[in-house]
């Protein structure tokens, strides 16, 4: 491997490992996104079957609504109603005109009911108003009565649904004194007999079939708004009818992705009716009732008593025709839920008035608002394709301006069962949580890209200090090799020009003085060698002995003398002699290795300046350790090199360039040898020069 490396650089080395890196992390991410889509599939699907299961409460709510209202008899939209067995000539109140309104229709104003002629009527009041108080109705009781028909009026009238002003009393006078006398003769019989009315008296559809009741239904103009509520959208707007309702814009401007919806093959809308049962189109029914008459109630409103009667009242029975309710968004923005009553061949309309948001509120947000799609989505509501109330969990969602301001993706989208066949319930997601599995997902993915990048760290930094040990290997071989091969070829002269006899008496010394010092500098090169090869295979295992510090001076000081007067230079040692009394604890061999290669390197790096001077100095420091210093008055050395220079094979030189001679192990193997000895070794510029610090821990062994 290392010799693979040697043709490698760092940048190379980088780019390998680069790729490496993609060829893992790119299959990986494609893993986990794979993952993140399967989880967010199976998310998208089990809250798209909570909105499905909310929509079919909701639907199942408005049912329930709308079927209580269907059981109410067409009596009821009257304030007097005939109770039990119409021959008692026993009258009562009706349901509805119950004040305050008792009802389970949540912003419900008020019923209502507008006969053929377009007369407005409430079950609020009799129909003569000045004798409310006969039936217990206070004045204060009796004005918001009033007040309440007034407001149900009025709001109809707006949407010209009835007619207004003040001439509604007369014209129901009228009207039900000409409608009594018309009648008399034809209910006569029934009332006296109490038996089944015929089938001539009957609805339009028991006895003359559509036909009929179509030609019926052309003979009510005052009723013929009703008949345009729920035409065709498109057909509303032709009208140019005015548009007070407040809206926040169309369905096809919502902002919602349906990826998921068209890649499922869902149908864009479905009916939520549809998913709990068959649905089973509703059709008219016939009912039998029985309602006082008109003229007998005007008459007897004047009494002071409603029970007992003085006189018997005349008792009106009749067969009616009921058909299915309607419901239709008014263009004041109230919802109407109306339907079509055909008696005696007249078509009357009977409703409940009732306010959007609160019916809204009250029938779709507490349902959804008590669930945990709130949390993630919205819930917009839409009728006829126009949005109109947005319902989220999620306080700044809660107001919008337009459609446009709608976005995420399309969850459920359904049609509420009929009569609401034009209201559609949207789920619109905003936050898809993904749950435990996500979670794990994304640790799984986290610990898999803190493996991937540290691993490939550590791969960089492993490949890059190979690189560099190899290259200072091969920088160490070819400086081993000079250093080997300059000493030998000189002793070989020398020794050449000796055994010749070439040399003079004179010049023999200092041939065998050159050769003595070239074999010491060969020597202490070997030993440096043998001491790496040491270290590489087994460590190093120092023998420590306890010396004074004046007893290792006196040993080492001959050998390191000669070292310096060889090279020209002049010796300065100064060690106090209570640091001399010193006992520290060393191997005397390792040390004297660490002197003679610190004095070594002072010498080589000091060999050109003009202050031919080398300073040992021993110091005690606290008393606890023992520091050997060794300086030179050199260059000294960078303070990016300061920590470099004690790895194995650095030199801050280029082999090719060098001026100095070494191998790049002499203070590797000083720092090694003195950390053997729990000692330590430093470096400080004392310019001009570098100072090499030595320390060791004094016999107690503190350290220093």
């Amino acid at each position: 491997m290392r010799a693979s490396l040697t043709g490698l650089d760092r940048k190379t080395l980088g780019l390998w490992l680069l790729v490496f890196f993609l060829a893992l992390a790119i299959p990986t991410a494609v893993l986990i996104r794979q993952a993140y889509s399967k989880l967010k599939w199976e998310a998208f699907h089990q809250h798209r079957l909570l909105a499905e299961e909310l929509s079919v409460r909701i639907n199942g709510r408005f049912s329930e609504l709308i079927h209580e209202e269907e059981a109410r008899s067409f009596s009821e939209y009257a304030f007097l109603n005939v109770v039990g067995d119409p021959s008692a000539n026993f009258l009562q109140r009706s349901p509805l005109s119950v004040y305050p309104l008792a009802s389970a229709i949540p912003g419900l104003i008020g019923y209502f009911q507008v006969d053929a002629q377009g007369v407005f009527s409430t079950p609020l009041l009799p129909q003569m108003e000045e004798a409310s108080g006969t039936y217990g109705i206070s004045a204060r009781e009796r004005e918001q009565r009033l007040a309440l028909q007034n407001r149900i009026r009025q709001i109809l009238s707006e949407n010209r649904l009835v007619k207004g002003g003040e001439a509604h009393r007369g014209l129901l006078e009228e009207t039900l004194v000409e409608r009594s006398q018309r009648r008399d003769k034809g209910v006569e019989s029934l009332a006296a007999t109490d038996t089944d009315a015929p089938a001539s008296l009957s609805s339009p559809a028991g006895g003359g079939g559509s036909a009929v009741r179509k030609k019926m239904e052309q003979q009510v103009p005052a009723q013929a708004a009703f008949d345009r509520l729920n035409l065709a959208v498109g057909m509303r707007e032709q009208e140019n009818r005015p548009k007070n309702v407040a809206k926040l814009g169309r369905v096809e401007d919502l902002k919602l992705d349906d990826q998921y919806q068209a890649d499922s093959g869902d149908m864009p809308v479905e009916t939520a009716a549809s998913r709990a049962a068959p649905a089973v189109a509703k059709r008219a029914r016939k009912e039998r009732g029985a309602l006082p008459q008109r003229q007998a109630v005007f008459a007897d409103e004047t009494r002071e008593a409603m029970t007992p009667l003085a006189s018997p009242v005349r008792i009106e029975l009749f067969e009616s025709e009921i058909d299915p309710f309607e419901f239709s968004l008014l263009d004041s923005g109230h919802f109407v839920l109306f339907r079509k009553v055909w008696r005696d061949g007249q078509r009357y309309i009977q409703g409940a008035l009732i306010a959007q948001q609160p019916f809204l509120d009250g029938t779709i947000n507490t349902l959804f608002a008590g669930t945990l799609l709130s949390q993630m989505s919205d819930l917009i509501f839409a009728y006829q394709g126009d949005v109109f109330s947005v319902f989220s969990g999620q306080p700044s969602r809660e107001y919008l301006s337009s459609s446009e301001a709608l976005s995420g993706a399309l969850l459920y989208r359904t049609r509420l069962s009929d009569p609401l066949g034009d209201a559609e319930l949207i789920f619109s997601v905003n936050r898809l949580p993904w749950g435990a599995g996500g979670t794990l997902i994304n640790w799984v993915a986290a610990v898999i890209m803190l493996v991937l990048c540290g691993g490939f760290y550590l791969m960089y930094r492993l490949g890059a200090g190979q690189i560099d040990l190899a290259r200072q290997q091969q920088d160490f071989v070819s400086a081993v090799s000079h250093e080997l091969k300059t000493p030998l070829t000189s002793i070989r002269m020398y020794a050449e020009m000796l055994r010749e006899g070439w040399a003079s008496e004179e010049n023999k010394k200092t041939y065998y003085n050159y050769i003595f010092d070239e074999s010491e500098r060969l020597s202490r090169l070997i030993n440096n060698v043998l001491q790496l090869a040491r270290l590489s295979r087994n460590g190093i295992q120092a023998e420590l002995k306890p010396l004074h510090v004046s007893g290792l001076l006196e040993g080492i000081l001959p050998v390191i003398t000669s070292q310096v007067e060889r090279a020209g230079f002049e010796l300065k040692l100064d060690c106090k002699a209570e640091t001399g009394e010193a006992l520290v604890g060393v191997d005397v061999d390792y040390f004297t290795q660490i002197v003679i290669n610190l004095v070594d390197n002072a010498l080589k790096f000091s060999a050109k300046t003009d202050r031919k001077f080398i300073d040992i100095s021993v110091r005690l420091l606290n008393n606890a350790s023992v520091q050997f210093s060794v300086r030179d008055y050199g260059r000294g050395v960078p303070r990016d090199q300061m920590k470099k220079i004690f790895k194995l094979f650095y030199r801050s030189e280029n082999e090719l360039t060098r001026e100095t001679v070494g191998t790049g192990i002499g203070l590797a193997l000083v720092h090694q040898l003195a950390a053997s000895m729990n000692g330590r070794v430093d470096v400080v510029n004392t310019e001009p020069g570098a100072e090499f610090r030595v320390c060791f821990p004094v016999i107690t062994g503190e350290s220093c």
